[in-house]
C-alpha cells in the first residue's frame, strides 16, 4: 500500500509496498523498492544493467536511515528499503484501536473527499408477488453501496421504488375479480395473487380477458374509488411481508416510493416533452422521443400509449426530477439486472434533451445473473425460499460439526451464518458477471466462504474471551517480529486502499478478496502464535494483534450487509 508517513509523525511518504506475508527472512529483500529508471526516465532508454546498477549505488549512498527507514540496500536496478518492524507494529495496531469502526475511513486517501448527498435505489420488487429470488442481487448490492458511502460520511437516502403500476395490475385485478378469494388474501396475500396471476396469464391471450385488464387499469388511473381500494390492499399486504424479508436480511429504506406516486405527474412530463418538442406521435397515436444523433428515429424510446395511459420510463423520468427537487442530489444510484442497462440509457438520455445538467450524475449499476440456485424441492422463485434453505443447511452442518459451541440460539446463528454465505459467494467476482450457484461451494467451512469469515471471527473473539477482555493498549511491539505476525500487519495496512478502490468503482470484491486473505493470515498466525501459555509479555502482544484482526474483519463484514456471529 501507500503508507503515509503522517501517520508515523513524518513529512513525506513512503513508495508502493511489496508484499512480504509468507515471504522468508533469507529470501525477503526488502519492505519496498525504489525502481531507479522510474526516478531518472530512462525506462526505454536501453540502459545496460551495470548502468542501472550503478545509478542505484549512486542515489543510495545519498539517502539515510531514519526513526522510519531501518536499512537501505541495493538489488537489480533498485533501492530496496526494510522499515522499523516496531514501529510498524505500534503504528498500525494504534491507529485500528483508536479509529475502531473507522479505521480505513480516516485515511489520507479520504481526507479531501466532498461529503455527497446520494440517493441509492435498490431492491424495487413488484407489488402483489412474493419475493423473487431476482430482487436478492439488488437488495443486497444496493445495501452494499449505500452502507459504503454512508461509512464514508455522505448523507445516503435508500428508495426502494416498487414496481406498483402498470399493465400487469389490470390483469391482475381482472384475475382477482374472476378467481380471487377474500378469505386466502387475508391468511396468505402474496402466495395467493401469485397462484391467481398465474392462472390469469393462462388466459391472457384470449379477448374479453385483455379488454377486463385494460378496463380495470383505466379505472385504476381514473383513481375509481373500489379499484383503487382493491390496488391498496394488494400494495399494503406486499409491503408487510417485504419488510419481513428486508429484516431477515439486515436492510433498510428511508422512503417506501413507487410508479404509482408518479401518475399524474408522468402527463407533466408529457406535457413539458411536448413543449419542448421533443414528442412525437406514430401513425397508431404512440408518443416517442427520439434519441438519434442526426433526428433520423433510429434510435427512439417509447413514452406513451395511444390512449395516453403512462409508461414505465414516463413514471422513470417523473420520478428523478422529483427526487432532484426533494434531496437535491449529487449523485443518483440505480441498482438492476443488466437487461435493464438499455432502459438506464434511454431514461438519461432523456432527461439530457430535457436539459437537467444533473442527468449526468445519475448512475446505473448493472449486474449479472444467478444461474442454478434450487432448493432440494427443485426450481427456486422466491426469495424467503432461499433464505430457509441457507438457514437449514446451516443448521444442520453446525449440528454435524465436532468444533460448533453450544449456542443459546442456534437458529439465529444459522440464519446469520446462511446470509454471510450467500453474500460472499454473490459479491466474490465482478457484479457484472453471471455465476453458476452451489449450495455445497456455498456453505463450506474452509475455503473462500462466507461460511469461513465467520467462523474466523467467532474464533478469534473466543480467543479474546478466553485469554483477556477489552483492547490492550500497552503491548510490546518486539514481540510481533514473527513473519506470521508481520503479515497481519502489512494486510491491516492495506485497508485503506481496499475501501477507496470500492468506492470508486462500487465493486464489493475488492473488500471481499481482502476480508478472506485476512482471515487466512489470521487462521495460519493462530496455529503457530500461541497466546494460552505463552510469556505473559508475548501473550499481550499477541492478542492486540488478533483482536485487531478481527475489529477489521467485523469492519469489513459489516460494510458487506453481514452481522458478524460472536459463537458458532
Amino acid at each position: 500500500m501507500i503508507l503515509h508517513l503522517a501517520a508515523v509523525g513524518a513529512a513525506a511518504e513512503l513508495w508502493r509496498l511489496v508484499t512480504f506475508g509468507g515471504v522468508s527472512p533469507l529470501r525477503q529483500v526488502a519492505d519496498f523498492q525504489l525502481f531507479v529508471d522510474s526516478v531518472t526516465g530512462n525506462r526505454s532508454s536501453g540502459h545496460s544493467k551495470a548502468d542501472l546498477q550503478l545509478q542505484a549505488q549512486k542515489l543510495a549512498e545519498k539517502l539515510n536511515c531514519d526513526t522510519i527507514v531501518s536499512e537501505i540496500s541495493i538489488g537489480s536496478g533498485t533501492v530496496n528499503f526494510k522499515i522499523n518492524r516496531e514501529l510498524l507494529a505500534k503504528t498500525v495496531l494504534q491507529h485500528v484501536f483508536n479509529d475502531g469502526s473507522e479505521y480505513g475511513i480516516r485515511s489520507e486517501l479520504f481526507s479531501a473527499l466532498p461529503k455527497r448527498k446520494i440517493v441509492v435505489e435498490f431492491s424495487s420488487p413488484n407489488i402483489a408477488k412474493k419475493f423473487h429470488i431476482g430482487h436478492l442481487r439488488s437488495t443486497i448490492i444496493g445495501n452494499f453501496i449505500a452502507n459504503l458511502k454512508e461509512a464514508l460520511g455522505h448523507q445516503v437516502t435508500r428508495i426502494n421504488y416498487l414496481g406498483d403500476w402498470g399493465m400487469q395490475f389490470g390483469l391482475l385485478g381482472a384475475g382477482f375479480q374472476q378467481f380471487g378469494s377474500e378469505e386466502k388474501l387475508k391468511s396468505t396475500a402474496l402466495q395467493h395473487l401469485f397462484e391467481v396471476y398465474v392462472q390469469v396469464n393462462k388466459a391472457a391471450q384470449d379477448e374479453n380477458v385483455k379488454k377486463m385488464a385494460q378496463d380495470f387499469f383505466k379505472k385504476l388511473e381514473a383513481r375509481e374509488a373500489q379499484v383503487l381500494s382493491l390496488w391498496q390492499r394488494f400494495r399494503n399486504f406486499s409491503i408487510e411481508e417485504y419488510v419481513h424479508i428486508y429484516k431477515r436480511l439486515g436492510v433498510h429504506f428511508d422512503e417506501y416510493s413507487g410508479e404509482s406516486f408518479y401518475h399524474e405527474k408522468s402527463q407533466e412530463v408529457l406535457k413539458m416533452l411536448d413543449k419542448k418538442g421533443l414528442l412525437q406521435k406514430t401513425g397508431e397515436g404512440t408518443g416517442i422521443v427520439d434519441l438519434s444523433e442526426k433526428r433520423d428515429l433510429s434510435s427512439c424510446s417509447v413514452v406513451a400509449r395511444s390512449d395516453g395511459t403512462s409508461l414505465y420510463i414516463t413514471r422513470d423520468l417523473a420520478a428523478a426530477i422529483d427526487r432532484m427537487n426533494t434531496y437535491n442530489f449529487d449523485t443518483m444510484i440505480y441498482v438492476t439486472d443488466k437487461s435493464q442497462s438499455s432502459h438506464f440509457q434511454k431514461l438519461f438520455q432523456i432527461l439530457k434533451l430535457m436539459d437537467y445538467e444533473w442527468a449526468e450524475r445519475c448512475q446505473h449499476v448493472p449486474f449479472g445473473l444467478v444461474q442454478g440456485m434450487k432448493t432440494r424441492s427443485g426450481e427456486v422463485v422466491f426469495l424467503e425460499d432461499v433464505l430457509d434453505e441457507a438457514r437449514t443447511r446451516m443448521l444442520q452442518n453446525m449440528a454435524s460439526a465436532k468444533t460448533t459451541k453450544e449456542l443459546e440460539n442456534p437458529l439465529e446463528t444459522a440464519e446469520m451464518v446462511g446470509l454471510a454465505a450467500l453474500i460472499i459467494q454473490d459479491f466474490k467476482g465482478h457484479l457484472l458477471s453471471d455465476y453458476q450457484f452451489s449450495w455445497d461451494r456455498v456453505l463450506q467451512s474452509r475455503g473462500d466462504t462466507g461460511v469461513f469469515l465467520q467462523y474466523t471471527h467467532a474464533r478469534l473473539h473466543s480467543l479474546e474471551q478466553m485469554c483477556g477482555n477489552g483492547q490492550l493498549a500497552n503491548f510490546n511491539a518486539a514481540c510481533l517480529q514473527d513473519p506470521q505476525a508481520l503479515s497481519i500487519l502489512q494486510h491491516l495496512l492495506r485497508y485503506d486502499e481496499v475501501l477507496y478502490k470500492s468506492s470508486e468503482d462500487l465493486q464489493p470484491k475488492h473488500i471481499v478478496s481482502y476480508l478472506l486473505t485476512l482471515s487466512h493470515l489470521a487462521g495460519a498466525a493462530h496455529e503457530t502464535l500461541h497466546v494460552k501459555g505463552s510469556a505473559p509479555e508475548i501473550a499481550q502482544a499477541r492478542l492486540c494483534l488478533f483482536q485487531a484482526a478481527r475489529l477489521v474483519l467485523a469492519n469489513g463484514m459489516k460494510l458487506l450487509g453481514i452481522t458478524p456471529v460472536l459463537k458458532m
